[in-house]
């Protein structure tokens, strides 16, 4: 199937559209894609888009040259040294980071390079991630004296908390087996096979029911912040509406018929 992409190349933030996979790229190369304000606020537009589109099953985000992404622009940050700035702008980087845990459709890191402080971050909230062998990546702020203290919310809730307690009190690099092993990756392949490996996993996220991966992502983000009781609770009313569901029905049809099914998305 062939794909539609941004045309202007130069574009800070660049969209390709295919096969129900959207891939939205950090193209700051020279920057190594550090979040700028304007980056983030781009990628907040760009979310909120796909968000109401239902043609987008599967959300990729992927860096531009040699980094994933280095973390925020450190430059800028120095540039405007008040407090009203600093503030907006870890609000913002706070908005982008839920809204991606939010988002309907599953959004999977590809992680070629470094991925750095809020790079990191930005792969934690990511649903998934893959990364090639070459990738590594730290929460290197505590290096100029920032604790990465908005990295430390996503790290923690990926990995145990003394991994990731060592990595924010040290900034340490750790390799792509190592956060693979850690929790903060799915997949790790060699960088030749990454996109291959991405094209796998977003098909298969593609070819099943879009009602059952909205509602499934929402439940299982939502049940992380319940008491079990309660989760189970939330947990059995969310799979019980989704089995009136028309692709319910036609699922359990077609497996039992042993056909492949027709999802209707309602």
């Amino acid at each position: 199937m062939s794909g539609s992409a941004n045309q202007d190349e130069n574009a800070m933030l660049l969209r390709h559209d295919e096969g129900g996979v959207t891939t939205l790229t950090l193209n700051r190369p020279a920057q190594f894609n550090s979040l700028s304000v304007a980056m983030l606020e781009a990628l907040v537009a760009e979310v909120d888009r796909i968000a109401r589109d239902e043609s987008v099953r599967v959300v990729v985000l992927a860096g531009a040259g040699k980094a994933f992404c280095a973390g925020h622009d450190l430059k800028e940050m120095r540039a405007n040294p008040v407090l009203s700035f600093q503030q907006a702008l870890f609000r913002l980087c706070g908005k982008l980071m839920m809204k991606l845990t939010a988002l309907p459709q599953p959004v999977i890191a590809r992680v070629h390079g470094i991925a750095t402080a809020a790079g990191c971050q930005l792969v934690s909230m990511c649903d998934l991630a893959v990364a090639a062998d070459t990738a590594r990546f730290a929460v290197s702020g505590i290096n100029v004296g920032l604790f990465c203290s908005t990295p430390s919310v996503g790290l923690s809730r990926n990995m145990g908390r003394k991994q990731a307690f060592e990595m924010l009190v040290t900034g340490d690099f750790i390799d792509a087996a190592e956060a693979q092993r850690r929790g903060l990756v799915n997949r790790v392949v060699p960088a030749d096979r990454l996109d291959d490996e991405l094209g796998r996993l977003a098909a298969s996220i593609v070819a099943k029911s879009p009602v059952a991966i909205r509602t499934g992502k929402q439940m299982f983000y939502r049940q992380l912040e319940m008491g079990l009781d309660a989760a189970y609770q939330m947990a059995a009313e969310t799979m019980a509406c989704n089995m009136m569901t028309e692709d319910a029905a036609e699922g359990i049809d077609a497996f039992v018929s042993k056909r492949k099914p027709e999802w209707k998305g309602c």
